[in-house]
């Protein structure tokens, strides 16, 4: 299975993050996936048993993102996070396993009782207003 991808593109309105691998395949992931899934360690912890369930993230959406080496990428979330390293096999794992995740992710929720909305009164993040739907991200290699 390849692990590299030729092009990804952050789109904006729609809150997803696009990935074209060298062996083109696609896959579209929310914004909210890859937030929720952070490999950092304020999400991840050091041990399974610091895991963090992350919740009220349903409009959560990428400001930027930065390349790491030719292994990774830094996304820089509207509600501040920025410090998960999405590595190739990390993002391809999330994108071949995404509905597996997202139903993961929705029964740790119940089972919590907790939401994928933010707490009343509090925005998921900072407005993309007068920003443009495209933000491609090339990578060459």
């Amino acid at each position: 299975m390849s692990t590299t991808p030729v092009n990804i593109t952050l789109h904006r309105k729609s809150r997803t993050l696009e990935v074209l691998w060298d062996d083109s395949a696609t896959h579209v992931l929310p914004c909210e996936l890859l937030r929720v899934y952070s490999p950092s360690a304020e999400v991840r912890g050091h041990s399974a048993e610091q895991a963090v369930l992350v919740t009220g993230k349903k409009r959560v959406g990428i400001e930027r993102i930065e390349m790491v080496g030719n292994y990774a990428i830094r996304p820089c979330f509207d509600d501040g996070h920025d410090t998960g390293l999405y590595t190739w096999s990390i993002l391809r794992d999330l994108g071949d396993h995404r509905e597996a995740h997202w139903k993961d992710y929705l029964v740790r929720l119940k089972a919590a009782g907790a939401s994928r909305d933010a707490d009343a009164g509090k925005p998921a993040g900072h407005s993309n207003q007068a920003v443009g739907e495209w933000q491609p991200l090339h990578l060459q290699g």
